[in-house]
């Protein structure tokens, strides 16, 4: 394992993975609070692949700007509030 404290680099990643996993857990609760499988959500609703949609609610991949408007526009929020990651859904 590489110490983050002796490589900053490694504290950038850490630190842009976390980001990415309280995102994927704030988009999964806003899901949930709607109600909708990941197949209705990201599937039927969006026309994205669902499992593209699992990957971002586990932290492994970000959306593209384009897909954050598309998220936040269909689940009735800012983009920004997409991003509110201390509010509880």
């Amino acid at each position: 394992m590489v110490s983050s404290y002796l490589y900053p680099q490694y504290w950038k990643m850490e630190m842009m993975s976390s980001l990415r996993e309280r995102f994927g857990e704030r988009l999964r609760d806003l899901r949930f609070e709607r109600r909708m499988t990941q197949e209705e959500f990201y599937g039927d609703l969006l026309k994205l692949s669902p499992t593209f949609g699992g990957v971002i609610e586990r932290g492994i991949r970000a959306p593209s700007f384009e897909n954050l408007d598309l998220i936040a526009s269909n689940l009735g929020i800012t983009v920004s509030e997409l991003f509110d990651l201390s509010v509880e859904p």
